[in-house]
């Protein structure tokens, strides 16, 4: 459906669905846990993490960066496997759960949208349209072992323009986010599109064909809520030690939730859902209550600061030159209140810092 002035907004049509694995088996096998107090909630199985970068037509079309993509996240996904892998019950008479880099493989979806990439961005429902250029299906709560924890939507705009959707499991946005993988597998894309100068062509093209059938509308709706469901502040706040304790970090998430309450005008809730990616080994999920925990006292070194997505260097180029034109985060955050702590990817002038994450839901939505 196209927009007509700003009173619509345009729907994505998914014309192909494919599946991308390391390119060579993982040997030996990554495990990471999921580590619990609480019973494990549908929170652990329907909240992500989504990124949008949106780019101008430049010299290749989207169904070409799409297809180069296929061969260049086979060789990215040897740097993380984890990514590639699935979410598993270790035993089922008490439910642990632990990812494996099983090569499983991640999902990209191929779409189109009738309308320019200048009228999307310029629609007044934009926040609402914007939900649209990413994809993620929920882990399957009872068989988690069938679901992916990661999708790429790639749409393709009528002016020749293309956006790039990530969805990450938020039991694995550390791993994204921390080991910088985004900047890793576009040096890959880059260096493989230079390369194949003779081969105008990726091995996995699949052009814009309008008798392509296309998916259900419901495909969508199902797994995509509305952006502005939800608000994220970052913070980067310095750390004692390398040691993430969890009553640490449920002081320091309940210090920055009060900081985001007023920065952003909402109320968190009573009750909210705190990740620790403690290690690249274990996570812990914890249940936090508001009431239940002392605001910690902040010592004279202990500096918070208010960061943005800009810090986070995740805006890329997957064909040089080609700079996105507009660039989206957001977690996906329809239960409630989340809290996610995030170690800096390394030491930053003697310091050990940390990045936090708070997602309120948005009172006047």
């Amino acid at each position: 459906m196209a927009s007509h002035g700003n009173s619509l907004v345009p729907k994505v049509s998914i014309k192909g669905f494919h599946s991308v694995t390391p390119m060579r088996i993982t040997e030996p096998r990554q495990t990471r846990r999921v580590l619990s107090r609480d019973l494990v909630g549908p929170e652990m199985f329907q909240r992500c993490f989504n990124m949008v970068q949106c780019y101008m037509k430049g010299e290749d079309s989207g169904w070409v960066v799409a297809g180069w993509i296929k061969e260049s996240l086979g060789r990215a996904l040897l740097e993380q496997p984890m990514i590639s892998g699935r979410l598993q019950k270790r035993d089922r008479i008490d439910g642990v759960l632990e990812i494996v880099s099983n090569d499983s493989g991640i999902r990209i979806i191929e779409a189109t949208i009738q309308t320019t990439l200048s009228e999307f961005l310029n629609l007044k429902q934009r926040e609402e349209a914007e939900a649209q250029l990413v994809f993620w299906n929920d882990i399957d709560e009872h068989n988690p072992q069938f679901s992916p924890l990661f999708y790429v939507l790639v749409t393709n705009f009528q002016c020749g323009g293309y956006s790039i959707g990530i969805s990450c499991s938020i039991l694995l946005v550390d791993l994204f986010l921390r080991t910088e993988f985004i900047k890793t597998w576009a040096s890959i894309h880059n260096n493989i599109v230079d390369h194949n100068s003779e081969r105008k062509l990726p091995l996995f093209y699949l052009p814009g064909v309008n008798g392509t059938t296309d998916s259900s509308p419901d495909l969508f709706s199902a797994s995509t809520p509305n952006k502005n469901e939800s608000k994220t502040m970052v913070f980067k706040i310095n750390a004692e030690s390398k040691n993430m304790e969890i009553e640490w970090c449920q002081q320091i998430a309940l210090a920055c939730v009060e900081d985001a309450e007023n920065g952003l005008g909402s109320e968190m809730g009573a009750e909210f859902c705190l990740f620790v990616n403690e290690s690249f080994e274990v996570i812990k999920v914890e249940s936090c209550s508001k009431h239940g925990m002392l605001k910690p006292k902040r010592k004279a070194n202990m500096e918070v600061i208010y960061a943005n997505w800009d810090d986070l260097g995740t805006k890329i180029s997957f064909r040089l030159g080609n700079k996105p034109v507009h660039v989206s985060h957001w977690f996906r955050s329809i239960l409630g209140g989340v809290v996610v702590v995030i170690p800096s990817p390394e030491e930053e002038q003697g310091a050990y810092t940390v990045n936090i994450f708070v997602t309120v839901p948005n009172e006047k939505f």
